[in-house]
């Protein structure tokens, strides 16, 4: 049995950019992602660690820029499995370090850049580090090449892919922070990152040992992603002459998704898959239980792509179609008020199953967003959250009548009773639920027009919590338990889009709809305000007439009826 040989061993950058390693970026790599707040703190802590002594380069301690993965054997071919944004990043520095340097250093630079090659014996040129195919022509022009590190001024960002740009903008910060050091600083600090920053560097023959190397380092908390690792082992499952296809596919996804959002649709697909609470790593369980790399083109077509069109739409509320469009999205914008995201993967499967047939995701959704409404409302825990929509995807999966009153989708007539008992109970101290209701119930009783573009909505009492002695609250509410029946309740709640100083809370009624609930133009932008605002008193009869109403308000908008 041959053993896989593993080597791990520290070089200085003179020896990483020379002839004894040619690296390429593979297909399966994502693209060029570091910004500027990473290139320009990795620059400014080579220039802490240079400082401005007067020591020869050999006398300062060496700067460790931490440790690359390769597929790499004897021979200098390396493909990058981890260190692909360092290696750039230092390639784009070294190039601007050379065209900030008088052209004997730069020309000395170069070296590190690209092995020249010959006319006479008609050599290429040999670049150090080539970038994936999308980018590689770009970052050779512009980068690796004398002089076009400027012409990289003449792009208008808005043109260039997103990994162009950031080889740009991070070009254009190491050529302007440059320039505020002197020369002869600029010529220690080009000495100091080829003879004093190393880098360890582990290399395997084969691809498996490479990967096995780079789920080690990121379960040690470097900053891999779970969606790099999959990527890894899933594009380097599909034939050679399929990759460049399925790269881009996989490519396009993430970053029409957003790679946070594209790293937690993987938590929703598992879901969907697995129909549990998560008892591994999200990676383990893709690899054990999912294993899309054991079709990755099916997994990729089928599910990655739709799901991800499905979430974008729902996170987004982007929803097209030629009928009901607007109701959808409206849906979408409510449920992602939500505190938490349990209820996303059924909503994904159904969307990416139903995607034409806008009259039934109307239906669905006005029914998930009451589900999840409701849950949230009585303060499920998570168990009983994944219970429920794992029932749930079952039923979709199955093609279930979800409108049957046993469907996982519907509220038993004890559930419906919970919800209607906490919403009738003292709101306002529920912290978690109490805006959400209420915005829930204005966008109601406005039927549905209401439009909150306020930065600070904040939930606020009609009775203050703590009346005068001598003020009109006390008269008529003159005892305190029966302000205690009252005050928190929704019947007394209103909202407002600014926060209220805390004296103007204690006005009596008159004053405080003049001065409190009132806006400069004197119209309050919430019909739940407006209501109290034509209220001439506020007694224990006004309270318990408006509570009645609201929660028949709120009866009706999640259909719960008294059981």
């Amino acid at each position: 049995m041959n053993r896989v040989s593993i080597k791990g061993e520290q070089h200085p950058i003179k020896k990483i950019f020379s002839d004894d390693f040619m690296f390429t970026i593979p297909l399966y790599q994502r693209p060029y992602a570091w910004t500027k707040e990473e290139a320009g703190e990795l620059l400014e802590d080579l220039l802490a660690f240079l400082g401005d002594g007067n020591e020869t380069i050999d006398e300062l301690n060496p700067y460790f820029l931490g440790s690359i993965v390769l597929i790499k054997s004897e021979q200098p071919a390396a493909e990058i499995v981890d260190g692909q944004q360092r290696l750039t990043t230092l390639t784009i520095l070294l190039a601007a370090l050379r065209a900030s340097l008088p052209t004997e250093h730069a020309n000395d630079l170069t070296t590190y850049l690209y092995q020249k090659g010959s006319l006479i014996a008609n050599i290429s040129n040999r670049y150090r580090l080539t970038l994936r195919e999308r980018d590689a022509e770009f970052f050779k022009e512009y980068i690796q090449n004398e002089g076009g590190i400027y012409k990289l001024k003449e792009f208008n960002s808005a043109e260039l892919m997103d990994s162009q740009k950031l080889i740009k903008e991070n070009a254009h910060l190491f050529l302007q922070r440059l320039q505020t050091i002197a020369e002869s600083h600029r010529i220690r600090l080009a000495q100091f990152i080829i003879t004093q920053c190393f880098l360890v560097v582990v290399s395997t023959p084969d691809f498996d040992s490479a990967y096995r190397i780079f789920s080690v380092l990121n379960n040690r908390g470097l900053d891999l992603s779970i969606t790099d690792i999959l990527k890894a082992d899933i594009i380097g499952k599909i034939p050679e002459s399929q990759q460049e296809k399925y790269t881009k596919k996989w490519e396009d996804t993430e970053e029409n998704l957003g790679r946070e959002l594209f790293k937690d649709l993987f938590s929703h697909i598992r879901m969907i898959k697995e129909k549990k609470k998560i008892s591994k790593s999200i990676l383990k369980e893709f690899q054990e239980n999912i294993n899309p790399a054991a079709g990755p083109q099916q997994f990729i077509d089928e599910i990655l792509a739709p799901y991800a069109k499905a979430f974008s739409e729902i996170h987004n509320s982007t929803y097209e179609s030629e009928a009901r469009a607007e109701e959808i999205n409206q849906l979408f914008k409510w449920l992602n008020k939500i505190d938490n995201f349990d209820w996303i993967p059924p909503a994904i499967l159904y969307l990416s199953r139903n995607r034409n047939k806008p009259d039934n995701l109307v239906r669905f959704f006005i029914a998930l967003d009451r589900l999840a409404a409701g849950l949230m409302i009585v303060r499920a825990n998570i168990n009983e959250r994944i219970e429920r929509y794992s029932r749930l995807l079952t039923a979709i999966e199955q093609e279930e009548d979800l409108f049957n009153s046993n469907s996982p989708l519907q509220f038993t007539p004890e559930e419906s009773n919970n919800i209607l008992r906490v919403l009738d109970s003292d709101l306002y101290l529920i912290q978690k639920i109490r805006l959400y209701v209420l915005l829930r119930l204005d966008a109601a009783l406005s039927e549905g027009e209401a439009s909150y573009n306020f930065s600070n909505i904040t939930v606020e009492h009609v009775l203050p919590q703590n009346p005068g002695a001598n003020s009109e609250w006390v008269k008529w509410f003159p005892s305190q338990e029966e302000r205690d029946q009252y005050v928190h309740r929704l019947g007394n709640l209103v909202l407002l889009s600014r926060a209220k100083n805390n004296r103007a809370q204690n006005y009596d009624f008159d004053v405080k709809k003049q001065k409190y609930f009132t806006t400069k133009t004197g119209v309050s932008p919430f019909a739940l305000t407006t209501q109290v605002l034509r209220e001439q008193e506020w007694t224990p009869e006004v309270i318990a007439r408006r509570q009645k109403e609201l929660i028949n308000v709120l009866k009706n908008l999640w259909r719960l009826e008294d059981n």
